[in-house]
């Protein structure tokens, strides 16, 4: 799909609308029925566009996936409309009334800036992809608020809005890319853009960067959707040196306490899986504190304890067994416990999932969830389930 105007005539959102619900085992045959009364290329592109459609449904939801269009990078890219929304509120709480969102993509920030009543300049240097986010906010009602401009963005002033919000592309032509100043635009230029802003920004990033590379005039966010990381995010003129891990839905947010690392001790009956954000922002001792608990091994983020402490912040479960790595021992309880439901974790251990199931061949009626992990630096197993 190079060209989304002939999509926006009545007669390709007549065709989007006709091939919305196209299962692809039938594209071929749909496709060749429509050819008769379209041209070639329209089809293409309308068939393409419902495949993206339905790919963005899990991050935009039906509704609005079913109106908005799409490029493929940008529905592998955008960020998600949940993660967008939390982080627009956060910017409507702080008093902010417009935002320049720089390297816009195709506007699934902008989009949430706008539900918030921010007005939003978003700026893409992609001609497809900024028209993707014009057709967006146009689609969605939101036009009045959003301004699309393609530019480049290092060329951008932003010196009339409150606040600035950079998504700096983090993918090349051979895939992810880990070096922030790699990014385009440089992490380094963004910190300056941010730096700029009036009121605030936010730049987001990638939730592995390191945390020596955080400015510390920065607040570092970690985030999480479902349990699933989504992302990381700095933050400038809210709380400089603040690190938190943001889960959602929720919102909940926990604070980093400056605590030190939790010291190591034996199994407990109860071990917490700490959510994927909370490991990231380096705050699992601000989990083992709340629980009560240690750490199973000094180098890895399962926490121990005795007692059962629900907190959003972490998985509980109950442990009944505690054994050193062994298959046959493992594939002997499973056996004598009838288990044939078998969900396998893993931290620290070298064991693939798949590989474990197989050669312990679970069979039975109940569950169980093994952990394959260290205990104090050796391969250990510990069963147990869902507290």
């Amino acid at each position: 799909m190079n060209d989304l105007a002939p999509l926006l005539t009545p007669e390709g959102r007549a065709l989007l609308d006709e091939v919305r619900d196209t299962d692809p085992a039938q594209e071929l045959a749909v496709a060749t029925r429509l050819r008769r009364e379209h041209p070639a290329e329209l089809v293409s592109a309308a068939l393409g566009q419902a495949r993206l459609r339905q790919r963005a449904v899990v991050k935009f939801g039906a509704e609005d996936a079913g109106r908005m269009f799409f490029t493929p990078n940008g529905v592998e890219q955008s960020t998600r409309a949940s993660v967008a929304a939390y982080r627009a509120r956060r910017m409507a709480d702080l008093g902010i009334t417009s935002v320049a969102d720089l390297c816009c993509g195709i506007g699934g920030d902008a989009i949430a800036l706008a539900r918030a009543g921010i007005r939003v300049l978003a700026v893409d240097r992609d001609p497809q992809t900024a028209a993707a986010a014009r057709a967006n906010a146009d689609a969605l009602g939101l036009a009045g608020l959003v301004e699309v401009r393609e530019a480049d963005v290092t060329e951008v002033d932003t010196a009339g809005f409150d606040a600035v919000f950079v998504d700096p592309a983090r993918r090349g032509g051979r895939g992810r890319i880990f070096d922030p100043e790699a990014y385009s635009p440089p992490l380094s230029w963004a910190v300056s853009a941010a730096r700029r802003a009036p009121r605030a920004a936010a730049l987001k990033i990638a939730p592995g960067i390191p945390h020596e590379a955080v400015p510390e005039d920065a607040e570092a966010e970690w985030i999480s959707d479902g349990g699933d990381v989504k992302e990381a995010v700095l933050w400038f003129g809210t709380e400089p040196g603040a690190v938190r891990a943001t889960l959602l839905p929720g919102p909940r947010t926990l604070l980093s306490r400056g605590l030190p690392d939790p010291a190591v001790r034996p199994p407990g009956r109860y071990l917490y899986e700490p959510d994927g954000a909370v490991i990231r922002a380096h705050l699992v001792a601000e989990v083992a504190d709340r629980v009560g608990g240690g750490l199973l091994d000094a180098t890895i983020a399962y926490v121990t304890a005795d007692a059962l402490h629900p907190t959003p912040y972490a998985t509980a479960y109950e442990i009944t067994d505690h054994l050193p790595f062994n298959v046959k021992k493992l594939k002997a309880l499973l056996r004598e416990r009838q288990v044939g439901t078998l969900t396998v974790k893993k931290r620290g251990s070298a064991v693939e999932p798949e590989e474990l199931r197989r050669k312990v061949k679970p069979q039975g009626p109940h569950a169980a969830t093994v952990f394959l992990t260290r205990v104090a630096g050796a391969p250990a197993m510990l069963i147990g389930h869902p507290a």
